[in-house]
């Protein structure tokens, strides 16, 4: 069982910056790759980016040289930073794993089938 607790969100001004944390329960967790989905009001929920066991990234075209993730394996939390926000970034941002090492994505976007854990989402506004 795992258990994922996202932060860090909150309001902020178009242009601004906001880092995201999702910590994750259970002694196997570091291994885990993780991913951050996020869906806006009455739109589906989309791939925002993925970071696996080793560090490597993924990031959707649309967040693509602005948002950044990183990982901390011994606090068991990755990070979403995200820089240069835009109104459309406005969402309730989720994190999940499918407990593979490896994040399971199609163009580098991260796909949200097969996710077994989702945490409960932090809600991102950005004021245009």
């Amino acid at each position: 069982q795992v258990q994922l607790v996202e932060s860090g969100g909150g309001t902020v001004q178009s242009g601004e910056s906001l880092r995201l944390s999702c910590t994750a329960s259970g002694s196997t967790s570091a291994y885990y790759a993780i991913a951050w989905f996020r869906q806006a009001p009455g739109k589906e929920r989309e791939g925002v980016s993925c970071i696996n066991k080793s560090g490597e990234t993924y990031s959707a075209a649309s967040v693509k040289g602005r948002f950044t993730m990183s990982r901390d394996s011994a606090k068991n939390t990755v990070y979403l930073q995200m820089s240069r926000l835009k109104p459309e970034d406005t969402a309730v941002y989720y994190c999940a794993t499918d407990t593979h090492s490896e994040c399971s994505v199609v163009d580098s976007t991260p796909i949200p089938y097969g996710m077994a854990y989702w945490g409960k989402g932090t809600l991102v506004t950005v004021l245009s």
